[in-house]
């Protein structure tokens, strides 16, 4: 179960990675997150994929106040992504006509919610700021849609204002994914670790971790 885990882990944040790359090339906008991204590449010269690497880590440092334990996807999903998003810039051309580009966007918005799907699935930990957002619900109270809309409003407007790109992309993306990844995820979700029959073994001794929970992923960054 836990080869499974891994292999859906690594491929889910491969084609993460890769969809971002599709949703850059496409040229019609980016997710909130991804628009913030983008705008910090623009503002300091460093590849998308390297920035999301960093602003991966600094995120995980506000897991230390919120008593948040990273998961082994986590931090795979801190790497992982960035580096991904960076090949697929270097293997995808730049489309600027309508003919590419929407074909791009639906593959990119339909490559990340599998991406979504499978990564937590796995189960192993939640992305970074995922996991920011149920940390800031768990010791506030306040509502995942309340938060979740705070943070994603805030990277949203940052990224902008640095040079990130809006448009269409993001619209679709927001009305979209949700919707995808919930028709998708109990197909790829790995069920949880069931007793072992034999005599002498606990009824209640599952192999399971509380962090890496469906519940305690949330969903999608990000899924990142």
């Amino acid at each position: 179960m836990m080869t499974r885990r891994l292999t859906q882990l690594l491929l889910g944040l491969a084609m993460y990675g890769i969809s971002l790359a599709m949703f850059i090339r496409a040229g019609l906008g980016l997710d909130p997150w991804d628009v913030f991204h983008q705008g910090v590449s623009e503002k300091t010269g460093l590849s998308i994929g390297v920035v999301v690497i960093v602003v991966s880590f600094l995120v995980l440092l506000l897991w230390i106040p919120l008593r948040q334990m990273p998961g082994i996807g986590t931090l795979a999903n801190a790497v992982l992504v960035g580096l991904f998003a960076d090949l697929g810039l270097w293997l995808i051309p730049e489309f600027s006509h309508l003919g590419g580009q929407i074909p791009l966007l639906a593959g990119a918005v339909a490559l990340n919610g599998i991406a979504s799907a499978c990564y937590i699935g796995a189960r192993l930990g939640p992305g970074a700021r995922d996991g920011l957002m149920t940390g800031i619900v768990r010791r506030t109270g306040w509502s995942v849609r309340l938060v979740r809309t705070g943070i994603e409003v805030t990277v949203l407007a940052i990224g902008w204002l640095l040079g990130g790109s809006v448009g269409v992309g993001t619209v679709v993306y927001a009305l979209s994914i949700g919707p995808l990844v919930q028709l998708l995820l109990p197909r790829f979700m790995v069920p949880e670790g069931k007793p072992d029959a034999k005599p002498g073994v606990a009824a209640g001794a599952v192999l399971t971790r509380p962090e890496t929970s469906f519940q305690g992923a949330g969903w999608h960054r990000g899924q990142k």
